[in-house]
């Protein structure tokens, strides 16, 4: 069905903007905590997008934001997208392809026949429906004949509450998700009522043991760290310490004989890569390879977290003048989940300088606003982010920008590492 569209020309300005900058995502995981699919965020609502005089137009905007960086986006796994009423009766979700489309409808879309028609159509076109925040008793009850998944907010729903509706819903043609996951032990008990689906920041959080160190098939990893962030390198034990470690000879040998590195000539061994790259690029190659080396029994979000993190913070370092490696601080801000140590414990054993362990803390100091920015850009917290990026005198724009090129960078290496 062809949508309808807003004849409202003030919208046309919206789409001056390329609509990548103002994309965020959360990541959707199994019981296997393998991504399934990514909600998609978008900084205005998706009716902005489609809010424009002509289908061309919002074809076109779709077509740069989403269809054509779909892999960015999501990596080929499922969008779930926010619908509203109005969407659903104008058909508009069918802009996106139902083979990589699930029609997430919020909380406040009231179950009316024209509301349930348009399910129906979406059904027979091959798209996913989700319900949102569905809780007890919900009044979108006569949608959950189509309801491939529901959604289930833990902190607005009781275990006992969840269970019920995991009884009454839970099939294996509807999947229940638990949203706003928070730790391992919320994971685990909603793993165990039946849940197959898991939205969250879980992943990222370690389960804290009281005392625990750093296990022993991670040590090296931590060793090479601790070598690389030190104010001079032992080039002689630094080779000898990477050779120990295959994987790691590997991949740096890998990327540094990619197309992205653009050597004209083959490099063959570590000490030919060590002459070749320099201490501050040695550096910085040596924590990516690491990083991705100590997480390969992790969920594979956490890297491009990671890098997508490191990479943002080093584009923003030198319009703000700061002089820390922030590359650096964007990795470390993931490596106590993928160490599985909190990160004072981490830090103990990392030689980081004050300023970069305050943030990395949640304390104050300069590096603070950066690193909640970060946070802000990655989980689509626009207003928030806004008022950072103007504490630290940049634009909304800057920082968007700055976003999307570091996502697109991250996964462009990790295709490589």
């Amino acid at each position: 069905m062809k949508p309808e569209l807003s004849e409202d020309p003030s919208a046309l300005n919206a789409l001056a903007v390329p609509g990548q900058r103002f994309v965020a995502r959360q990541p959707i995981l199994d019981r296997a905590q393998n991504v399934f699919g990514y909600e998609l965020l978008f900084r205005n609502g998706i009716e902005d997008f489609f809010n424009a005089d002509s289908d061309s137009a919002a074809r076109s905007m779709l077509d740069s934001s989403l269809l054509f960086g779909m892999s960015t986006l999501c990596h080929n796994r499922r969008a779930f997208v926010n619908c509203t009423r109005e969407i659903l009766l104008k058909d508009l979700i069918t802009l996106l392809p139902p083979t990589h489309t699930v029609v997430e409808i919020l909380e406040t879309v009231e179950p009316e026949d024209r509301v349930v028609a348009a399910c129906e159509r979406l059904k027979k076109a091959g798209y996913m429906i989700a319900l949102d925040d569905f809780a007890p008793d919900d009044p979108r009850l006569p949608l959950c004949r189509f309801a491939d998944i529901i959604k289930v907010d833990l902190r607005a729903t009781s275990i006992e509450e969840r269970v019920a509706m995991m009884h009454r819903f839970g099939s294996p043609k509807c999947r229940m998700l638990a949203e706003k996951v928070e730790n391992q032990h919320e994971f685990h008990e909603t793993r165990e009522a039946g849940f197959a689906y898991f939205q969250g920041y879980f992943f990222s959080k370690p389960e804290i043991v009281v005392g625990r160190e750093v296990p022993a098939n991670r040590l090296h990893y931590l060793r090479l760290l601790e070598m690389v962030s030190r104010p001079e390198i032992e080039l002689r034990e630094l080779e000898k310490m990477l050779k120990q470690e295959a994987a790691i000879c590997y991949r740096l040998l890998r990327y540094l004989n990619s197309p992205l590195f653009g050597m004209a000539l083959e490099i063959k061994s570590v000490r030919h890569a060590m002459a070749i790259l320099g201490e501050r690029e040695l550096r910085r190659w040596i924590r990516l390879v690491v990083t991705i080396g100590a997480a390969e029994q992790c969920c594979s979000e956490l890297v491009l977290m990671g890098m997508t993190r490191a990479r943002f913070c080093e584009l923003l370092s030198s319009e703000l003048e700061f002089k820390n490696d922030l590359f650096f601080m964007g990795l470390l801000s993931v490596m106590d989940a993928i160490l599985e140590v909190d990160m004072t414990t981490l830090l103990s054993q990392v030689p980081v300088d004050q300023e970069m362990k305050a943030a990395l803390l949640g304390q104050a100091g300069t590096l603070r606003p950066l690193y909640q920015l970060m946070l802000a850009e990655e989980s689509g917290e626009w207003d928030p982010a806004a008022e950072l990026a103007k504490r630290l005198r940049l634009t909304e724009d800057a920082a968007r920008d700055a976003w999307w090129k570091a996502l697109t960078w991250a996964q462009e290496v990790t295709g490589i590492l």
